[in-house]
């Protein structure tokens, strides 16, 4: 367990869905997402965004994980109070799904910890009531 203030380091994830019916093919079972992020730094110290990791899991229960450095080819730095936004998109085989995952963070002072990103689903419009 670390022995630090969690008020120097916190980082709120939301996340709106949106989905791209221009892209997908429903007959194909091709449904496109995307998902527009906005990461706040409520903390006391600047930091950095230096991997993510998702856990995608479509409507059959089929999950994929996905990893890697930054986030759309950035590694941003988010100065307290600020906020980095950016989209990223997925593509399902099933008219609903969900997403989870985390981000790992490097504070100003070194210390690296997690931002979780709580589950949200995609989903097909009036796939689900």
């Amino acid at each position: 367990m670390s022995n630090y203030d969690h008020d120097e380091y916190d980082v709120n994830v939301k996340v709106d869905t949106q989905y791209i019916a221009e892209q997908s093919d429903p007959e194909r079972n091709r449904y496109v997402f995307a998902y527009h992020i906005t990461i706040t730094n409520q903390g006391s110290q600047s930091a950095q965004l230096l991997d993510r990791h998702w856990l995608i899991t479509n409507g059959d229960g089929e999950s994929q994980e996905v990893s890697g450095s930054g986030v759309v080819g950035q590694q941003p730095v988010i100065e307290p109070g600020k906020q980095h936004r950016y989209t990223s998109g997925t593509v399902l085989g099933t008219r609903v799904g969900s997403m989870s995952g985390q981000y790992g963070m490097k504070a100003a002072d070194g210390h690296e910890f997690t931002a979780k990103i709580a589950p949200f689903t995609l989903a097909y419009p009036h796939a689900l009531h």
